[in-house]
């Protein structure tokens, strides 16, 4: 499918980035993840596209085992050279909408800041759903789109224009008519601030690519400048927010 062979070239190119970058490795939502999802040493854990291992990570030291898995070989490969230390997490080349898992095998599922490259967000979590034992606990971060028809244009234009390999960030009224099969036990959005320098040049290495990106954020209207809190600096952009939404389900 094209739109995952483009996932598996961005990432290839940029695994080291993933694994360093600030809007991954650090955030509220990862210290969050232990107190929301009350680990227990006898469970099992499944990282859906686990990218630099972030969650993987922080949750390893409470788990009995984690299998991270991503769609990108190497971008697993320079993970799990990153994360050798942390004998329990096991490391899994696969697609996030055709798990290699039998049915009702994980106590707790989890997925962060990955599923607005999923081309089909609603097998996604049928799969979730399948591999997760009855009462299992799925843990979903990812970036949203706002209901506002014009700015949930204007931020995935952004993205997509940054990142070839962005599908689409959902609304949350979207994304909770995917998980109607799951309970909903607790949620949160917050606005997330990304260095522009930094989250550009994850994905882009042309100057001419990278203004053109700037230009959509300081040509934009007011209402879109404010509402994505743009920060500018002689006429560069410095920062920008975009909207996060964390949910607890259950199975």
């Amino acid at each position: 499918m094209r739109e995952k062979e483009a996932v598996k070239q961005v990432f290839t190119k940029s695994e080291d980035a993933y694994i360093t970058s600030s809007t991954h490795s650090t955030g509220s939502d990862l210290l969050l993840m232990k107190k929301w999802l009350k680990p227990e040493s006898d469970m099992l854990v499944l990282d859906i596209a686990t990218g630099g291992g972030h969650v993987a990570k922080h949750l390893s030291p409470y788990v009995k085992s984690i299998f991270a898995t991503d769609l990108t070989k190497s971008m697993l490969e320079h993970t799990s050279d990153h994360l050798q230390s942390f004998q329990n997490i096991h490391f899994i080349i696969a697609d996030a909408e055709n798990l290699p898992f039998i049915d009702a095998t994980f106590d707790i599922v989890t997925c962060r800041i990955a599923a607005h490259h999923f081309p089909h967000p609603e097998t996604f979590i049928h799969e979730v759903q399948r591999v997760l034992k009855p009462k299992g606990k799925f843990l979903f971060i990812d970036n949203v789109a706002s209901e506002n028809g014009s700015l949930d244009k204007f931020v995935n234009r952004l993205e997509k224009r940054r990142d070839y390999s962005h599908v689409r960030s959902h609304k949350i009224s979207e994304w909770k008519k995917f998980l109607q099969s799951f309970n909903i036990e607790q949620e949160m959005i917050r606005k997330k601030t990304l260095p522009f320098e930094e989250w550009v040049n994850r994905t882009l290495d042309d100057v001419q690519d990278q203004t053109d990106v700037e230009n959509l954020l300081l040509h934009a209207t007011g209402e879109i400048q404010d509402y994505f809190e743009v920060k500018t600096e002689n006429n560069k952009v410095q920062s920008f927010a975009i909207d996060e939404w964390m949910v607890l389900c259950t199975k």
